[in-house]
């Protein structure tokens, strides 16, 4: 693991209480910086979004590291994720999970990441470009699911495709948004946890 990534973990996301070893293990294992754009990649181990184009970032570390702990992953579960972006979240899911389904509505950035997955041995990540508000039903239901852009609320076919006890994770809202930490019981969400946030919104075809 390099310093900077080292120091990232240390100073960003550690300090800031997420404490999960498993989680911190796998962010000290994905590397940050292969899935940021060369001109910014000295941005890589900032406490901030970085550009990935396309009118696109990819979360600062902390968020990363709050919502996977968020998620209480098992090594078993069935993950689906909304936005995969670059794929470094993708990735640190995919450290902790069995399979991950990610869905990515701009169809490069989707290509772009599954290169990038595959080149780093990810065998156990699908992404494919697609609506993300119909997520990916042909392979629910999910243990868990996380969304990586906000919306106005929940959208109607994440809440149907995780499966009941089921955990999701996702920002909510237009202007003034908040990270929501739910966990499915039956027909209702139970609201666990928020966090103020600043995510780009989820888009349409």
């Amino acid at each position: 693991m390099t310093t900077a990534r080292e120091r990232m973990i240390a100073e960003q996301i550690r300090a800031r209480d997420v404490r999960d070893p498993l989680v911190l293990a796998a962010l000290s294992r994905v590397p940050r910086d292969v899935f940021i754009p060369e001109t910014h990649r000295h941005e890589a181990h900032d406490d901030h979004p970085v550009p990935i184009g396309f009118g696109q970032t990819i979360s600062q570390p902390y968020i990363v590291g709050f919502m996977t702990e968020a998620l209480r992953l098992e090594a078993g579960h069935r993950v689906l994720e909304i936005g995969t972006g670059c794929g470094y979240q993708t990735a640190v899911l995919a450290e902790l999970a069995r399979d991950v389904y990610s869905v990515e509505i701009i169809g490069t950035l989707a290509d772009r990441a599954r290169r990038t997955l595959e080149r780093l041995g990810y065998t156990n990540v699908h992404v494919r470009a697609g609506d993300g508000y119909e997520g990916w039903p042909e392979h629910a239901p999910y243990d868990r699911i996380l969304a990586a852009a906000a919306a106005e609320s929940v959208p109607p076919a994440l809440v149907e495709q995780l499966a009941d006890t089921g955990m999701l994770v996702m920002p909510v809202g237009v202007w003034n948004q908040e990270l929501r930490v739910l966990r499915k019981h039956g027909d209702r969400l139970d609201l666990l946890a928020t966090l103020p946030v600043r995510f780009v919104p989820l888009v349409r075809p």
